[in-house]
C-alpha cells in the first residue's frame, strides 16, 4: 500500500514549531489534492495547511492544541484509499498495552494530585496546556519544568522536550533538601551564581480569584486573546516601562496631506494616510539614535542594523496585530505608503504570512484612531520601545513670529514614548521623541509625491 507522510512545512524565516489548532478532516476521510487539511498557528498568525496527496487520511500524529516542530510528519495518506488492517496475532498487544497505560496514569494521577502547574513559570517563561498537563500528570514540580531546556521559539519547553526528559528523568542525580547552618548560609555564592540569581524574581505572582456573580457572562477568550494576554504580561513582567511625552505641531502635515490625497488616490488607487509619514520620521530619528534599534538577550545587548517597523493593526474581532515593514527607512513616502496598505488591509482580511509579522525592531501603535490624546503602551517583546501616536486635534496655541506672539489655531498630536529603563535611559528616550517631533514639525511641504 502506498502512503504519503504529511509534514509540517518550513512558514517563514524563523518559524520553527506550529499549534494544530483545528482538523478539518478525520480518519477515514477521503481527500482531494490541495483541499484544506489542517488548520495551524504560529505565533499570532493562523494558517491552512493544503493536502499534498489525493487519498484517504489514516493517521493524525498530533492532537488539537499539540505543538509540531517544522518537519514533524503530523499525518499520514493512503493513496489507495484504506488503512492496514491489524494482523490476528498483534491485536491483543495494544489492549493490554492501553490497560497497562489506564493503570500507570491512574496510579500517577493518585499519587501527584496535589502537584498544580501555572502558565507562567517564575522566569516568565511560558509552558502550553498539553506541556501543564504532562508535568501534573507526571508529578513534574515547576521548578524541574524551569530547568529543561525548551527547543521550541523562544525557547519554549514542547512536548518533545518534555517527554524526552521523563525518560532520563530517572537516572538523573536527586535532588536533597538539607538545613545548612547559619554560617555556611552567610557565605557568598560564586560569581556565576550571582550572576543567574540577579535575574530571578524573588516572589511568584498570582492571579486572584474572581467570583462569579448573578446575571455574569462567562466569555471564553480566544486563541489570539490569550496570546495577547501571555505576551503583554511578559512584557511588563520583563521589562521596566518608562513613558516619555512630547507634543508636536504638525499643521504643516496635516495641510499637505489635504493637499496631496485625492491625486495620489487618483493615479495609485488606494489611500494616502498619516501613517507613512509617521513611519518615515520614526526611521529617520532611530538613525539618530541606533541604541532604540536593540534588544536584550540576558546580559548582552543586540544592536539591530536593519530598522524593521512594526505597525499595531486593529482587527474586526477587536484584537490587535503587528505587522512589520521591513528596512523602512529604504522606502520613500510611495513605498512606504503601499506597504502600509498593504499590510494593513492583508491583516484585516487574515491574509498575513508568518514572515508579515516577524523581525519587527520598533513598533508604532495609533491609539488617535479611537480618539485618544496620548497612551502609555506595552512594549512589544523582545524590542526595547514603542511609540504611541495621539489623535490629531486642532488647538489654540502661541506662535512666534519676527513681529511678535499671536494665538493661532494649530494642528497638534501627543507622542508617547515607552521603552525599557534597562537599557535605555530617560535621556536617550526622551531625545529620541523629540527628534521624532522635530522631524515631523520640519516636514518639507514642497516635496510631491
Amino acid at each position: 500500500m502506498s502512503q504519503i507522510e504529511i509534514r509540517l512545512p518550513k512558514m517563514g524565516e524563523s518559524v520553527t514549531e506550529a499549534t494544530i489548532t483545528n482538523w478539518l478532516k478525520s480518519v477515514g476521510d477521503k481527500v482531494e489534492m490541495d483541499e484544506p487539511l489542517v488548520e495551524v498557528a504560529t505565533d499570532k498568525v493562523d494558517n491552512e495547511l493544503p493536502s499534498e496527496a489525493e487519498g484517504t487520511l489514516i493517521e493524525i500524529l498530533f492532537d488539537k492544541d499539540e505543538v509540531a516542530q517544522v518537519g514533524d510528519v503530523i499525518a499520514i495518506i493512503s493513496m489507495n484509499g484504506s488503512a492496514p488492517a491489524p494482523k490476528d496475532d498483534a491485536k491483543a498487544a495494544p489492549q493490554e498495552a492501553a490497560k497497562v497505560m489506564e493503570t500507570v496514569a491512574a496510579a500517577v494521577q493518585e499519587v501527584h494530585t496535589d502537584i498544580v502547574v501555572d502558565k507562567n513559570g517564575p522566569s516568565g517563561k511560558f509552558y502550553s496546556p498539553l506541556v501543564r498537563s504532562i508535568a501534573e500528570k507526571e508529578g513534574i514540580t515547576m521548578g524541574e519544568l524551569e530547568s529543561i531546556s525548551g527547543s521550541g521559539q523562544n525557547a519554549r519547553v514542547t512536548k518533545k522536550d518534555i517527554l524526552s526528559y521523563i525518560e532520563t528523568r530517572g537516572s538523573a542525580p536527586s535532588i536533597q533538601t538539607t538545613t545548612a547552618p547559619v554560617a555556611e548560609a552567610k557565605t557568598p555564592p560564586p560569581a556565576s551564581d550571582k550572576k543567574q540569581q540577579s535575574h530571578e524574581p524573588t516572589m511568584k505572582i498570582k492571579a486572584p480569584f474572581v467570583p462569579s456573580m448573578p446575571g455574569d457572562e462567562i466569555i471564553e477568550m480566544d486563541r489570539m486573546r490569550k496570546l495577547i494576554s501571555e505576551h503583554m504580561v511578559m512584557s511588563k513582567h520583563v521589562s521596566p516601562h518608562v513613558t516619555s511625552f512630547v507634543e508636536a505641531d504638525v499643521t504643516n502635515i496635516w495641510n499637505w496631506r489635504n493637499k496631496v490625497k485625492d491625486e495620489f488616490k487618483k493615479r495609485e488607487g488606494e489611500n494616502f494616510t498619516f501613517t507613512p509619514i509617521f513611519i518615515d520620521a520614526v526611521a529617520k530619528a532611530i538613525k539618530d539614535f541606533p541604541n532604540i534599534n536593540i534588544c536584550v538577550d540576558g546580559d548582552k545587548i543586540i544592536k539591530r542594523k536593519d530598522i524593521n517597523i512594526g505597525m499595531a493593526t486593529a482587527l474586526p474581532s477587536g484584537n490587535l496585530i503587528v505587522p512589520v515593514i521591513k528596512k523602512a527607512d529604504r522606502f520613500n513616502l510611495v513605498g512606504l505608503a503601499k506597504s502600509v496598505n498593504e499590510l494593513a488591509n492583508n491583516a484585516r482580511d487574515n491574509k498575513l504570512k508568518p514572515e508579515d509579522i516577524q523581525g519587527g525592531t520598533y513598533t508604532i501603535t495609533n491609539v488617535g484612531t479611537f480618539g485618544n490624546v496620548m497612551g502609555t503602551p506595552i512594549i512589544n517583546q523582545p524590542q526595547v520601545a514603542i511609540l504611541a501616536l495621539g489623535a490629531i486635534r486642532k488647538v489654540p496655541a502661541v506662535i512666534e513670529t519676527p513681529d511678535g506672539d499671536f494665538i493661532g489655531i494649530r494642528y497638534k498630536m501627543f507622542l508617547s514614548h515607552s521603552y525599557d529603563h534597562r537599557v535605555v535611559d530617560g535621556a536617550l528616550g526622551g531625545m529620541f521623541v523629540k527628534r521624532v517631533a522635530d522631524y515631523l514639525e520640519q516636514f518639507d511641504i514642497t516635496q510631491t509625491i
